[in-house]
């Protein structure tokens, strides 16, 4: 009977910390039971369990603006909204000590709750002087996480948070899945704990506050002595190990950087890696590597030489997965070559950017390769990858190689090829490219100056078509394509000749760059699923169907003859607009903007309205004499109006107390500025060349200031005498930021 009563009313009902024992029917019944106008929402640490709740949509927040951070800060601290008038300065301090991490200041928060104004200020100090504090208040809590997770698991998070972060994934991959740590589910259940994060280039992503937990954890197995723990990534605690003769067995990851360090300190024998019997990555960054190898490291997996100036001619390969020498001194009659044939478990070469290298290496008895990178080299003629059955992943942007030779001829032996880069080939004499067979049904990303039969590659998701005719006729056809870039490419009538309703609808992004010959675009209407437009460059007058692109996101147009961008203000999910050499005269309202640039604008309307914009960038605007009202901006950061000649007000500056950036050079018609005390985070102000700027009022209040440009020209002795009023502080900070000439100007 409750149930029935209850079910009618519209409910907002929230159940934190579900897990994967977690059943709605059970606790709720029918989601049919209830009202229309009801609401869950559901909080989880493992995405994944919400694939069983009915009709349940995914929602990750983003990081917490200033206004947000404070609020809830003062929620925890206060127990109100808004800090009290005389305790909104220190507020905004402890904010700040947080980064903005929502744990972090629930845990400040109720921490100060009810305290004294003393604690507070002895806290502050503390977490600003030794920020290990509130480091471990948050770890404590986001470890619960980490003790949820299977052994192989915490083997490649921490191998993230200690190495990996910023890294591609492909390679790190090759090495667990030598080790037994089965990283296809393993990487998965870390992103659906939302641990890591994979980018759209497939780069590993971690917030800072886990990646601190992720090294604070390997730091607890030997707080004392590094060379006793699992992962060391200091270098300077890696050279007092390999000096010392100290290191163990229980020595697994280590990274080695010493560019800038002395010639002799930048020598590594292998006599000094002896003791390093379990390790299973080694990474040396500008070294020079020394001695026998193949009797040391026999655990070795993943070895990575960057730019190093000696390379080992032997190198252990009974486990080595990945051998990656980018940048090295490596040349064609390299020893190690020899050695490399014997590498029976070898998954993937890579050794891009090494200049020396002219022709293809053997390594026909590497079966097992499914990765291979020559890109930037100055390889030629021909290279013989018939033997490769595995390979996924084969890049030789940049080359000089001239024809792949395979058995038989045909490439489509090679099933398992997902990604194919011979880009930028075209003038180095590229002649004989391949016929890229439909067979190849795994093929989803090429990277091409050139290649026929394009059609039957209906797995293609990712194409980029260089320095080349444009030969794409039939493109539209690809059903499964999402990412398309075309640069450099020459034709002199339309892209493609198809029928309306025949683009696909697949397409997630779009690039066009200086195709100069490219006359006109198809209707781009049915592109239903569009979120990123990128056109540089081109010959084109007009964007047909660009306001029916209702999911686009990214829009950026340069350097191209139009007048007008018909439909532009349909486009709601707009967030990301860029515009360089683009006579724009107007500018609708664009509700969800987040980033603006321009360097055209006559008239802006509207732009009050973009109440999410972050980012607002209008150089060299010279036609516009004042801006609608800013002070609704409340998530702008960055405001740069340089060049702006002809800008003589500016309404709302002092309430943008988001903003960090403030950019008015050789705005040389502005007169007066609004009191810049609102704005308490400014960081940079640039005044150079705004010639009629007699005074700037609220200097005093921007405590976080650290860059003032203002040049010769200015009037400057008001400013510098409204300077000197406020403190010897900011006066001293003023005067640094002058050159000699206008700091002579303004004593005078």
């Amino acid at each position: 009977m409750i149930k029935n009563r209850v079910c009618k009313h519209k409910l907002l009902i929230v159940v934190d910390n579900i897990d994967d024992k977690f059943e709605f029917d059970k606790l709720f019944g029918n989601l049919g039971d209830f009202s229309s106008d009801t609401r869950f929402i559901f909080t989880t640490r493992d995405k994944r369990v919400l694939d069983f709740i009915p009709e349940c949509k995914l929602y990750e927040p983003g990081e917490m603006s200033l206004c947000q951070s404070l609020h809830l800060f003062s929620k925890h601290a206060f127990g109100m909204k808004y800090p009290p008038e005389e305790d909104v300065r220190i507020s905004e301090e402890f904010v700040k000590v947080a980064t903005g991490v929502p744990l972090a200041l629930k845990v400040i928060g109720s921490l100060l709750f009810r305290r004294e104004r003393k604690f507070w200020e002895e806290k502050l100090r503390e977490l600003q002087d030794i920020p290990s504090t509130i480091k471990n208040m948050v770890q404590e809590r986001l470890k619960i996480s980490y003790n949820d997770l299977s052994h192989n698991e915490k083997q490649i998070f921490l191998d993230i948070a200690c190495f990996f972060v910023g890294s591609h994934k492909d390679l790190p991959y090759y090495m667990w899945s030598s080790c037994g740590f089965y990283p296809e589910s393993g990487i998965d259940t870390l992103i659906h704990r939302s641990l890591i994060k994979l980018d759209k280039g497939n780069k590993f992503w971690m917030r800072d506050h886990i990646k601190d937990l992720g090294r604070a954890i390997v730091k607890e197995e030997d707080v004392r002595h590094p060379y006793n723990r699992t992962k060391i990534w200091f270098t300077n605690d890696v050279l007092d190990m390999l000096r010392n003769g100290e290191g163990s067995e229980r020595v697994e990851v280590v990274r080695i950087d010493v560019e800038s360090m002395d010639y002799h300190d930048k020598l590594f024998e292998s006599e000094r890696f002896e003791k390093l019997s379990g390790l299973r990555y080694l990474e040396v960054r500008y070294g020079r590597m020394m001695g026998d190898f193949s009797q040391v490291l026999p655990n070795i997996c993943f070895c990575r030489l960057y730019c190093c100036e000696t390379v080992p001619t032997d190198v252990n390969t009974k486990k080595l997965a990945v051998l990656d020498l980018e940048g090295s001194n490596v040349k064609d009659n390299w020893k190690g070559w020899s050695g490399i044939k014997a590498a029976a478990k070898l998954k993937a070469v890579n050794v891009p950017h090494c200049l020396e290298l002219k022709k293809s290496p053997d390594l026909s008895t590497c079966t097992s390769l499914e990765f291979i990178n020559f890109s930037h080299t100055k390889m030629k003629g021909q290279m013989h990858i018939g033997k490769f059955k595995n390979l996924k992943t084969l890049r030789l942007q940049e080359t000089c190689i001239t024809e792949l030779v395979i058995r038989g001829g045909d490439i489509g032996k090679l099933q398992r090829l997902e990604e194919m880069d011979v880009s930028q080939t075209y003038e180095c004499g590229w002649s004989k490219i391949p016929r890229l067979p439909g067979s190849l049904k795994r093929l989803s990303v090429l990277s091409s100056c050139g290649v026929p039969n394009l059609l039957e590659l209906k797995e293609l998701e990712t194409l980029s078509y260089s320095t080349g005719p444009l030969i794409l006729g039939d493109l539209w056809q690809l059903p499964n394509l999402k990412d398309l870039t075309l640069q450099q490419c020459f034709s002199d009538g339309p892209l493609l000749q198809q029928d309306q309703g025949q683009e696909p609808t697949s397409l997630i992004s779009l690039r066009i760059v200086d195709c100069k010959h490219l006359n006109e675009l198809p209707n781009l209407a049915n592109l239903c699923n569009l979120i990123q437009l990128r056109l540089m460059g081109i010959g084109v007058a007009e964007i047909r169907g660009l306001g029916e692109l209702r999911a686009l996101e990214t829009m950026a147009i340069s350097f191209m003859d139009l007048n007008n961008l018909n439909g532009l203000e349909n486009l709601r999910f707009l967030a990301t607009l860029i515009l360089r050499g683009i006579q724009l005269e107007t500018l609708p309202s664009l509700a969800n903007l987040s980033k603006l640039k321009d360097r055209g604008l006559k008239e802006v309307t509207g732009l009050e309205r973009l109440v999410t914009l972050e980012r607002l960038v209008m150089e060299s605007c010279t036609s516009i004499r004042q801006l609608p009202d800013l002070s609704e901006l409340s998530n702008l950061k960055y405001l740069n109006l340089s060049g702006c000649a002809g800008l003589i007000h500016l309404i709302g500056v002092d309430r943008l107390v988001s903003l960090r950036q403030l950019l008015l050079s050789w705005c040389c018609s502005i007169a007066k500025l609004p009191n810049l005390s609102g704005p308490k985070n400014l960081e940079r102000l640039y005044i150079v060349g705004c010639t009629k700027l007699i005074e700037v009022n609220g200097l005093d209040e921007l405590k976080e200031l650290q860059d003032l440009e203002m040049g010769k020209r200015m009037r400057m002795k008001y400013l510098v005498k409204s300077a000197a009023r406020y403190g010897k502080g900011l006066a001293s900070s003023l005067l640094l930021g002058l050159s000699p000439t206008a700091s002579g100007t303004s004593s005078s």
